[in-house]
């Protein structure tokens, strides 16, 4: 099986570097790259014998393309899309015209061909070019385009398909990303949030599960669904999940208990509105059986946190703990492994931790400890299910793999409180 993926954009200089480090480890006699020779290669060839022609095959061959030149023209396709290069890519693809039909990535990949893979960027010249080549791609693009909020784009591909009525799945794009311009586009065009009987159509559970973190867009995209005729549960949780202080309030007026509440991950996740288990809802510390506050934390909700404490929601509220043990954290652990701290550390930005230094501000307990146990979303690959055991907030984030999930200034800011070290 392939061993590797191209990213979004590949670099054809590094993929030449990948090449002869590559070859040099295939001399060298590495395991790796001998067990690479051996998988890739259609031929069999000794080690010492390899030249860089093969070694650029196993390199091509481990990204599934059938050759070198085709992993290159892959690369000089992309480029030429992203530069909004229109004679380049028509050179490329009136030489080679298979490449309209085969993914841009090679592998089968959600980018899709080149006039998906330039929906997504808002490349309407060169979209319009591939079209009149042949490409056939237009369903696949106009969700890629409304996924990405490429507005302008997404509404030329739906003139371009003679405006047919928007399908039922449509809203499911732009929910995965919380993509408002996307979704209101959608939504302008005819797409249901309700069907014909009443039934719930909108993707709620995509906007409430999904690894995006944006609440302003998340709260906007929901209302969007309410005043398109679906009705939301009237809980706590979902009061928070749209951004509702207002709610929140009455429901506090109610229940005066609500502050103390733990809820279970089917009140924080309604399967009445599509939602799934606890590995598929994507999240940090694991949040069944936890209060509001805990809920803040994963989500990013600031404003709503500081609203919570100052009505008196206790920073050291203990999550419930489950038949096997697990459980008993604080909303501090929240802060310091959770969803919200993913985005900052995948894409290289600052994570500022402001609702770990609200929870410390006001009075969050550094020793308390807990034992948690988490298995991540399919999506970020194959993870096992780990247990760690009496941790505090601190040994929770040290402990915690993989560490894109952790808030390194939450930590930080711990450690500088008496809260751990290393």
């Amino acid at each position: 099986m392939p061993a590797r993926r191209l990213p979004v954009r590949p670099d054809l200089t590094q993929l030449k570097h990948q090449a002869k480090d590559l070859l040099k480890a295939i001399h060298a006699g590495e395991p790796d790259a001998l067990a690479d020779l051996a998988a890739f290669h259609p031929r069999s060839v000794a080690p010492a014998e390899a030249k860089l022609s093969d070694a650029q095959l196993v390199l091509a061959r481990s990204y599934e393309a059938a050759s070198w030149p085709r992993l290159v023209r892959s690369c000089q396709l992309i480029d030429a899309i992203w530069q909004d290069d229109l004679e380049a890519v028509r050179n490329l693809v009136t030489a080679h015209p298979t490449l309209l039909h085969e993914h841009a990535l090679i592998r089968n990949s959600n980018w899709g061909p080149p006039l998906s893979y330039a929906a997504n960027l808002g490349r309407d010249r060169i979209i319009r070019l591939l079209h009149q080549l042949g490409a056939t791609d237009l369903d696949h693009a106009i969700g890629r385009a409304s996924l990405q909020g490429q507005v302008e784009t997404a509404l030329m591909l739906h003139g371009m398909m003679g405006k047919p009525a928007i399908p039922d799945d449509a809203l499911g794009g732009p929910a995965y990303t919380l993509n408002l311009p996307g979704t209101a586009m959608l939504l302008g065009l005819g797409a249901r949030v309700v069907g014909s009987r009443g039934e719930r159509i909108a993707p709620v559970d995509v906007v409430l599960e999904s690894d995006s973190r944006r609440p302003a867009s998340k709260h906007a995209i929901l209302e969007l669904y309410v005043q398109h005729g679906l009705a939301l549960p009237d809980t706590p949780t979902m009061a928070l999940h749209r951004g509702r202080i207002d709610l929140l309030a009455e429901h506090l007026r109610r229940d005066p208990g609500l502050l103390s509440r733990m809820f279970s991950h089917e009140e924080i996740y309604p399967p009445a509105m599509g939602c799934h288990d606890e590995v598929q809802a994507t999240q940090g510390t694991p949040l069944d059986g936890t209060t509001l506050l805990h809920l803040c934390a994963d989500y990013d909700e600031l404003e709503i946190a500081e609203w919570l404490i100052a009505e008196g929601a206790d920073v050291n509220r203990r999550a419930r703990v489950n038949a096997d043990g697990f459980g008993g954290h604080t909303a501090l652990f929240g802060a310091v492994v959770s969803q919200a701290a993913f985005w900052p550390n995948s894409q290289g930005r600052v994570d500022e931790a402001p609702i770990a230094r609200l929870f410390l501000d006001h009075g969050a307990d550094l020793t308390v400890r807990a034992s948690l146990r988490k298995q991540l979303h399919p999506g970020y690959g194959p993870h096992p299910v780990r247990e760690y055991r009496d941790v505090t907030p601190f040994e929770w984030g040290t402990q915690f793999e993989p560490k894109v999930f952790v808030s390194l200034m939450a930590l930080r800011l711990i450690a500088e409180r008496g809260g751990g070290t290393g």
